[in-house]
């Protein structure tokens, strides 16, 4: 990703932050870390160090055993099953009890999630979705024309990034605003400058030229404010 695009996108883990609130939240599968964990593993050992990493693994499993083997010789000596079966079963019975801790996390989360999702915050996340598509999509198109094709270069790049800040100012501030509104529902706002914002700079800035490749980008930025700019309109009707 170009320098220019880092940064711009909001993470699900800032939009939780903004929000307070769950939000893109997924059920963990311990199988997946582990999975990734092997992975590096087996390209660290394809690599330069692969005999170190194979030594530096060995050496800490046998040490594991070992001093698993040991605590069950002196504090379970009445155990007749060999300890590597054990070790086996306890690491079965460890993962499944994670896996299911973290389903019911998961659950909990989700019904706090439903519990407070409101209209308003529904329609800002479908925003900030469409708003990350549009970077997402300017950093593929960025990787097709380094790959040598010169002629899906981005006109007007700059003006089209300045667009995208703009928007991501107002999607913060209208996220803000809502999570405020959601958990003081009495509460009168009194701050004017959450409702400040750049809709007027940004319209200026809408290009013409429908066709072109960066006046479509600039406009659905620009479409994204627009819907941010009616919820916040309506947000500010509830007070």
């Amino acid at each position: 990703m170009r320098d220019d695009l880092k940064g711009l996108e909001i993470s699900h883990k800032e939009l939780q932050h903004l929000t307070n609130l769950p939000v893109k939240d997924e059920l963990i599968n311990i199988i997946n870390p582990l999975g990734r964990f092997v992975k590096q593993i087996i390209e660290k050992i394809k690599g330069t160090e692969g005999a170190t990493v194979v030594f530096i693994g060995f050496s800490i499993f046998v040490f594991g055993y070992l001093i698993f083997d040991l605590v069950l010789k002196i504090f379970a000596i009445w155990l007749t099953i060999p300890s590597w079966i054990l070790l086996i079963v306890l690491s079965l019975w460890g993962g499944g009890v994670t896996q299911i801790i973290l389903y019911l996390l998961w659950i909990k989360r989700s019904k706090l999630l439903k519990v407070n999702m409101t209209k308003s915050l529904q329609i800002l996340l479908n925003d900030v979705d469409r708003y990350n598509a549009v970077i997402k999509a300017i950093d593929i198109n960025d990787q097709i024309e380094e790959a040598g094709n010169p002629g899906v270069i981005i006109n007007e790049r700059e003006r089209v990034i300045e667009a995208l800040k703009l928007t991501r100012t107002d999607l913060v501030r209208a996220v803000k605003t809502e999570k405020i509104l959601r958990e003081n529902r009495n509460f009168i706002l009194s701050n004017s400058e959450l409702f400040a914002n750049n809709l007027a700079t940004l319209t200026a800035m809408q290009v013409t030229e429908q066709a072109t490749e960066h006046g479509r980008l600039l406009n659905e930025a620009l479409q994204i404010a627009l819907d941010v700019q009616h919820e916040m309109k309506r947000l500010q009707s509830q007070r």
